[in-house]
């Protein structure tokens, strides 16, 4: 088993540090390896990131996503006529909907609207329209959302 005292530092695994203007003869002596004159050789020559002198910059020249996206989206209108997809007495539900394929998913916000005629009996646990709860209890079913 290795020992923390006879660990070794292996040659060329560490480098030195650059010692700069220290005379001509170290080979970064005078301008110390910034080149002459100009913004990069002054003292703070640190330019922020995407600073391009001055031009308007790349990133703001480049067009943008424009427009709003609200997170409060609207419910999928499903119509009274496709409920007509279920059996007598069926449960319609959120999970029901999206296993006869009428939403994508699950989780999706829906709300049932008057069009079409319903003539099967179904018991609906989703929101609806004033006039689609007519409709189904016209058809004999119930709204129990």
């Amino acid at each position: 088993m290795v020992k923390l005292h006879e660990l070794k530092v292996y040659k060329g695994s560490t480098k030195r540090r650059k010692v700069v203007g220290r005379g001509l003869g170290s080979g970064h002596g005078t301008y110390s390896g910034r080149g002459a004159k100009g913004q990069g050789s002054r003292k703070s020559g640190n330019v922020r990131p995407g600073f391009e002198g001055g031009r308007q910059p790349l990133i703001r020249q480049t067009p943008k996503l424009r427009g709003f996206k609200s997170p409060h989206a609207e419910a999928f209108a499903i119509k009274v006529a496709r409920l007509n997809k279920f059996e007598n007495g069926a449960k319609v539900t959120m999970e029901s909907l999206f296993k006869a394929g009428i939403t994508r998913a699950i989780d999706q916000k829906v709300k049932i609207v008057f069009g079409g005629e319903l003539k099967k009996k179904v018991e609906v646990f989703v929101p609806a329209s004033a006039t689609a709860k007519q409709a189904i209890e016209k058809a004999g079913g119930k709204v129990n959302a």
